[in-house]
């Protein structure tokens, strides 16, 4: 009977452990079940919603240009970069050049020296003597033959003496003129060692290649400098665009660190296919800028014409962590879905808890594209609701409340 006793015993310990086990299951199932806060969602009280002057919308079709997205480089045209040079060499005594400086035309960029500016200077003056001898020998022998009293041969030799002097210093005229040293003063006597070099156009000095002593050879490169009032841009567009773009269009580019978009107009497009089946397409800044360089990179935009597509007000669109995103009301809640006038709660004007109507808002992530007239076109995820109200006002105040959410968490 003991035996008995205690095996029932036994069992009813064992029934009881396992009810409690069972219970404590699903006390921990009960709990992991139980919602947790999504990451995505931000809630507003009627109060916030109201101050904030939160305004709902739809995405609706909006007539905006449709376009091309490109890459390129900012470039000057080869007829607008200058590489300075002398026809002579000669020992650098003075500049006053520097990168980024703006050189005016016919501004001096270099003075250089060399002994040979001086023969050529005495060259001259020598043969523009023998010149003037010889002109008025030959004067007196077309006389002379006139006359008959000498043989025409020797006029002809007084003429071809002349013409081969007068052919020496009308070269020689040339080089003065070439090293900018001025005929009429060589022949008043004036002679120097030292020529300036002049910058045949205006622009900005891209690269310094002489300093004070350093000798520069015969037409060996002073100084770079680029006209950069007519720049252009340089995109390279893929082959399967080509049919859509021509001569004329218009694009929209923003250059690496600068907050303003600017336009061009394409004036060339090329004829040969890249080996990134690209073709390299040259249009011409209609805003110049100080702040363009040759050679910045840029994003660029082909205007291709106007077309219907998915659109939303420009401020409806907020950027986080480098991505956009809308808001999108996802329910209200509580006993009213429209919040009551403060007169409707009680007698001093506030309202009770389970009068008080809250928002949810979920942040959807999209990507978008050309922003026109204050709308931007949106590419919004797959099978979204269109018919879902979407947050076109008061979008950067819920961005901040759920940053800040994030941030107490």
């Amino acid at each position: 009977m003991l035996k008995s006793l205690y095996t029932s015993l036994l069992i009813l310990a064992l029934f009881l452990t396992s009810c409690g086990s069972k219970k404590q299951e699903e006390t921990a199932t009960a709990v992991t079940k139980t919602p947790e806060h999504e990451a995505e969602v931000v809630e507003f009280s009627s109060d916030q919603y109201n101050a904030v002057g939160i305004q709902l919308g739809n995405v609706t079709n909006t007539n905006l240009s449709n376009y091309i997205k490109a890459s390129g480089t900012i470039k000057v045209p080869p007829q607008q970069l200058i590489s300075i040079t002398s026809p002579y060499g000669g020992i650098v005594k003075t500049t006053s050049i520097l990168e980024g400086k703006y050189i005016g035309q016919g501004q001096i960029v270099a003075t250089i020296e060399n002994p040979e500016f001086l023969q050529i200077q005495q060259d001259y003056l020598e043969s523009n003597s023998q010149l003037s001898f010889l002109q008025q020998d030959l004067a007196r022998q077309e006389e002379l033959v006139k006359e008959n009293i000498a043989a025409r041969k020797s006029l002809q030799k007084a003429s071809s003496e002349y013409n081969t002097i007068n052919a020496r210093v009308e070269g020689l005229k040339a080089k003065l003129k070439m090293i900018n040293v001025n005929p009429e003063s060589v022949r008043s006597g004036n002679f120097t060692s030292r020529v300036n070099i002049y910058s045949p156009q205006g622009g900005y000095v891209t690269k310094v290649l002489a300093n004070i002593g350093k000798f520069v050879g015969p037409n060996e490169v002073v100084a770079d400098i680029a006209n950069t009032n007519n720049m252009l841009v340089s995109i390279n567009v893929f082959e399967k665009d080509i049919p859509r773009i021509s001569v004329g269009q218009k694009i929209r580019f923003r250059a690496t660190g600068d907050t303003v978009e600017r336009l061009a107009i394409i004036t060339l497009m090329g004829k040969d296919i890249h080996e990134d089946r690209t073709i390299e397409v040259q249009a011409r800044i209609t805003t110049p800028s100080s702040k363009l360089f040759p050679g910045m990179f840029v994003n660029a935009i082909l205007e291709i014409g106007a077309a219907a597509t998915l659109a939303l007000p420009q401020q409806a669109v907020v950027q986080a962590g480098g991505k956009n995103y809308i808001f999108v009301l996802e329910e209200t809640f509580g006993q009213h879905k429209d919040p009551k006038p403060a007169s409707a709660g009680k007698k001093d004007g506030s309202q009770t808890k389970e009068e008080a109507s809250h928002y949810a808002f979920r942040r959807v992530e999209i990507a978008i594209g050309v922003t026109e007239n204050g709308f931007t076109a949106v590419i919004l995820p797959e099978k979204f609701d269109l018919q879902k109200k979407v947050v076109i006002k008061g979008a950067y105040d819920l961005l901040s409340k759920m940053n800040n959410s994030a941030e107490e968490e």
